[in-house]
């Protein structure tokens, strides 16, 4: 982005804007942390902060490093396995709990970001979480993509 100061004509200088910018964003991150679970889509969190959906996929990708779509998956895949490491849900009443449509595309990304599928996962995370604080395994079992678990070793 160009740091460009604004003449005297200017309405704002492009850091003023670039910080407006930055808000919005902000905006849009936080509602996907809020309404994880409902139908979001990026055109729909575009017209929430007025934006064009290809201009609020590039701006949120430089700021935060990804897309907001694959943000909103990693968000949903972490309450995924929050859920799925309390034991009580099914792997189908995980996918739909965390807003998700399809079983194939949940298990799909699950697997991506966590390196195994939700079922193994499921029963394998209640041994590795066992004794600790649910703080620590939020932690210890944040997802990651697959290609970064493969040099993970506290998989869980």
């Amino acid at each position: 982005m160009s740091t460009r100061r604004g003449t005297i004509g200017d309405v704002g200088t492009v850091d003023e804007q670039h910080l407006r910018d930055l808000a919005l964003l902000r905006r849009v991150r936080d509602r996907i942390d809020r309404e994880y679970a409902q139908p979001l889509d990026v055109e729909a969190l575009a017209r929430g902060v007025n934006m064009s959906a290809g201009h609020l996929s590039r701006q949120f990708r430089q700021a935060y490093g990804e897309p907001p779509y694959s943000y909103l998956m990693t968000r949903r895949i972490e309450r995924a396995m929050a859920l799925l490491r309390r034991g009580d849900l099914s792997v189908t009443d995980v996918c739909f709990a965390v807003g998700c449509s399809s079983l194939g595309t949940f298990s799909t990304r699950f697997a991506e970001l966590v390196g195994v599928s939700p079922s193994v996962y499921r029963r394998e995370s209640a041994r590795a979480t066992e004794g600790m604080p649910s703080c620590v395994a939020k932690q210890v079992t944040r997802p990651v993509r697959s290609r970064e678990a493969a040099g993970r070793s506290d998989v869980a």
